[in-house]
């Protein structure tokens, strides 16, 4: 299964971009490890998305659980998984 992840924050823009440093670290680590392929900030500015790679949705929540932004209490996600039946080549 794919995962799009979509966050959104729970604490004011300081308090979140006193913690956005080690959230760009997380992403970075998770990307250079296969988990993630795409991650960026929502246009409105409320939160961020996350796509997966294909992964368990217990392996997509052990990610989540790793996220600065859960871990500080920063941001809450929503899941929304699919089987990504049709994919571009080496997916």
């Amino acid at each position: 299964m794919f995962h799009v992840l979509t966050s959104t924050y729970l604490q004011p823009p300081d308090v979140v971009d006193q913690t956005r440093p080690a959230h760009l670290k997380f992403l970075a680590a998770e990307i250079d490890a296969g988990r993630l392929l795409v991650a960026g900030r929502q246009e409105d500015g409320s939160g961020g998305v996350l796509i997966t790679t294909d992964m368990t949705v217990d392996e997509a929540q052990a990610l989540l659980d790793r996220d600065p932004y859960v871990q500080g209490g920063v941001a809450s996600y929503e899941r929304r998984s699919f089987d990504g039946a049709y994919r571009a080549a080496g997916l």
